[in-house]
């Protein structure tokens, strides 16, 4: 267990910049205008960036700003000069995904640390010692991880490890999302997301008939609750995290202020040997914000109970039910189970109708007006909407609460730094002011005019002191004076300000200086590639990836120049070593090649098995390995085998390639948000054999949460298809893999069949099928028309029906 515990809390705006910092925060994790995860939050420019690491600064917190999206090559000279500007500004470490924004960043700003993204998918030990490997000095674990994984990974891991302790979850992990980008292309990797999560959807069969209606399953079956670790905080300290983070760089000042105050009391009463709760805790916890609470997977797999599937958005605080109504009046009665004050905001969850929702101007207690009554009693109040007897009555605006929230920023809530003052006033000698702070920091000023005797006014400890705590412009304010001084002398008051002046920058500057030693000034110049080896000059392969024996063999005679075997399932099937090497086998019997696959997501609970799956694998001396996870990556290497980065790892940009040519990489996916225009200019680069996905349903979401497992009960993976049905009538494939996680496919299918030319002309060293939703004779089909494409034969997808062409014609923003 760490001694001391970083609290960190997110700021979208400088009112919550201030409300962390003022409510305890130990760091504060923001992003600017451009490359961060959150473009819808306010965010700060350059110059507030700067005024917001000297406001922390000199009060000891810490600021981390998000460069956590993934960058195209044309935008890669603004990331190197803004991530120079970050280093030199004194920010304490940048939060990065993309492996090429890092590759820059250490190149152009050295001394400023790199913390691993949770949209870098770190999900075992072995990935946070990639991250290391890498030169991150942290690594930000994904939400999925369990109290058990997270005390094993700390205890292998070198550096820091951060976790989510409270906030929004999102359904998928993290950095594997396409959902919102093949919907409406906005990308979750490029900070837009649109959180189609939050959505409704039906469950639904492969007829289209609706499975949960008998049920009570609401609407929103993608939707999670939001985190709430408060009374796991002694274990999840335990386990050896060094940083506690809280989500909601999107959410008002108020609830950064309500929730780092409450986590603050938590964290120090645990240190000091005495963990408890407040009374209110939970209680202004769900006020200030909630979905409904959730502790996620840090102690079991919550199936249905992670839903908040009635309502996606913020639900307030049940405080009563409705006990009578008057409709000529439009009086309520309420049984209040909490207080309620004048200005509460309420909503009213209606037998019929929905939700109707006021602000309290008027409050009868006996017949009496009043400003707030108490739990336990009925009050009554003017509600415009008609309400039925039981009604459910939810505070979503806490009037007093709120005012306690705002007492955490905004100028007339400024907290100031103490500090004492020795004035030193000697005939013919200047003044001197000496500020000293709480850590021993010193600044000096002192007066160009020599002290000399008073002819009017001497100086006297009252006048020095009403100039000396003229500080209300500063940071600071004067806790304690001592002066020291000749009698009756005098010295013109704007020079006791200027030497007051002076004595603060120099404290303020040593404070800042004391926090963050100085760094070397970043050059900011985009590194140069290194000069391509790697030219890939043979013809375009065919790649299929399948999951099963039958599909195999059916595309190796269908013509896949490539095999792509294994990974994740989407027969909910697992596949052994005798699989594995049949395939294999069979592959050479056809004079073609194998690449075995690996899941994307493999948690800490199953990474000594997949260590011994890739020794296995290295037996079956496949072609090499197709790699989805950072950590499979990390115990991959010295097996043997050619290694290759699958789309999954977010290949965006000619950094990021050559980070994987520098270790070895056979070859990379590029990640399917890229455009052709994008592709086109990567080849050109000459970096690595490159591939591209052509066909096949799109992994949207990958999720511990399964729908159907959850909803239905887990037998339902063996009964058949299911599919979640939008708004538009669209229906998303669900399948569930051996590791019993759901993915999400696309609604279309993608196929590039008439774009096959414009892939081979440009050098593509494979293009991939994604033959996993097929059954064999699909699959089949399928790749003997890519075949004859890539051969030049003329071929059409006319024949194909509910299709997409994904982002190669549209990009993503």
């Amino acid at each position: 267990m760490k001694d001391k515990i970083e609290l960190m809390s997110p700021a979208g705006n400088w009112q919550a910049l201030e409300a962390a910092v003022n409510a305890g925060a130990d760091a504060v994790y923001l992003g600017g205008s451009r490359f961060g995860a959150r473009q819808y939050a306010q965010n700060f420019d350059r110059e507030e960036l700067s005024r917001a690491v000297e406001f922390a600064h000199l009060r000891r917190v810490k600021i981390y700003v998000t460069v956590n999206i993934l960058a195209a090559d044309s935008e890669m000279h603004e990331v190197a000069g803004y991530l120079a500007f970050l280093s030199d500004a004194g920010v304490d470490a940048v939060i990065v995904q993309d492996l090429g924004v890092a590759t820059v960043a250490r190149q152009v700003a050295p001394q400023l640390p790199l913390f691993a993204s949770t949209q870098m998918t770190l999900t075992n030990a072995a990935g946070v010692a990639f991250a290391e490997s890498a030169g991150f000095s942290r690594s930000v674990l994904a939400r999925e991880t369990n109290l058990d994984e997270l005390s094993s990974i700390c205890q292998k891991a070198a550096s820091e490890i951060e976790v989510f302790i409270h906030g929004a979850l999102c359904m998928c992990y993290s950095g594997q999302c396409l959902m919102s980008s093949l919907i409406g292309g906005r990308s979750g990797n490029r900070g837009q997301c649109a959180q189609p999560c939050r959505l409704p959807y039906a469950l639904v069969d492969a007829g289209g008939s609706q499975v949960t209606e008998n049920n009570s399953v609401g609407q929103y079956i993608l939707s999670p609750k939001d985190l709430n670790t408060i009374e796991l905080l002694p274990q999840i300290i335990e386990a050896g995290a060094a940083s506690f983070k809280i989500e909601g760089r999107m959410k008002r000042p108020e609830y950064v202020a309500v929730v780092t105050s409450i986590y603050r009391r938590a964290i120090d009463s645990f240190l000091a040997g005495d963990f408890h709760l407040p009374d209110n805790t939970l209680r202004d916890l769900k006020q200030i914000f909630n979905r409904d609470f959730t502790t996620a997977y840090l102690s079991d797999r919550p199936g249905r109970a992670i839903l908040s599937d009635r309502r996606p958005n913020n639900r307030g605080l049940q405080i009563g039910r409705v006990v009578a109504y008057d409709q000529s009046s439009q009086l309520i009665a309420i049984k209040l189970e909490e207080d309620l004050h004048i200005d509460d905001g309420i909503e009213i969850w209606v037998s019929v109708g929905g939700r109707g929702s006021a602000t309290v101007k008027e409050l009868f207690l006996d017949g009496q007006a009043v400003l707030a009554a108490p739990a336990g009693r009925t009050v009554q109040i003017r509600f415009p909407y008609g309400v039925s007897l039981n009604d459910r009555v939810f505070r979503t605006f806490d009037s007093e609460l709120m005012e306690y929230a705002q007492s955490f920023f905004g100028i007339e809530n400024k907290r100031f730094i103490p500090v004492q003052a020795e004035v030193q006033a000697y005939t013919g000698q200047p003044l001197k002011i000496v500020f000293t702070d709480e850590d021993g920091n010193r600044g000096e000023g002192e007066t160009e005019f020599f002290t000399e005797a008073a002819r009017k006014h001497p100086l006297t400890e009252e006048s020095i002191k009403k100039q000396v705590e003229r500080l209300g412009n500063t940071d600071f304010c004067l806790a304690a004076l001592s002066v020291k001084l000749d009698d009756n002398v005098m010295v013109p008051v704007s020079e006791i300000n200027e030497a007051r002046r002076k004595a603060i920058e120099q404290l303020k500057a040593a404070r800042l200086r004391a926090f963050l030693p100085a760094r070397e000034k970043s050059r900011g110049v985009l590194p140069a590639l290194a000069k391509g080896n790697d030219k890939y000059s043979g013809k375009t392969l065919l790649s299929v990836h399948v999951d099963s024996l039958d599909k195999a063999a059916a595309v190796l005679e269908a013509g896949a120049d490539v095999l792509l075997f294994g990974g994740e399932t989407y027969n909910h099937m697992s596949l052994g070593e005798k699989d594995y090497r049949e395939a294999a086998a069979m592959a050479r019997a056809a004079g073609r090649q194998v690449y075995f696959a690996t899941p994307r997501i493999v948690r800490e609970e199953e990474s000594a098995a997949m260590g011994e799956h890739l020794a296995s694998l290295a037996g079956c001396k496949p072609g090499g390995v197709l790699v989805g996870n950072l950590g499979v990556w990390q115990q991959a290497q010295g097996q043997g085998m050619f290694l290759w980065p699958d789309y999954s790892l977010n290949v965006f940009n000619s950094w990021t390639l050559d980070f994987w040519r520098d270790r070895g990489a056979a070859g990379a996916t590029l990640s399917p948000e890229l455009t052709f225009p994008q592709i086109e200019r990567l080849r050109k680069k000459d970096i690595l054999p490159l591939e591209c996905l052509v066909h096949g349903r799109t992994e949207m979401m990958v999720s511990e949460y399964c729908a159907p497992g959850s909803l239905l009960g887990n037998a339902v993976c063996q009964d058949g298809r299911y599919f979640l049905e939008d708004r538009k009538k669209e229906r998303f494939p669900l399948v569930t893999d051996q590791f019993c996680r759901m993915h999400i496919l696309n609604a279309k299918e993608l196929c590039l069949l008439d774009s096959v030319d414009r892939f081979r002309d440009m050098g593509m060293a494979r293009i991939r099928i994604d033959a996993r939703y097929m059954d064999a004779k699909e699959a089949a089909m399928l790749t003997a028309d890519y075949r004859a494409a890539l051969d030049g034969r003329s071929v059409s997808s006319a024949k194909y029906e509910n299709i997409t062409r994904g982002h190669y014609f549209r990009g993503v923003v």
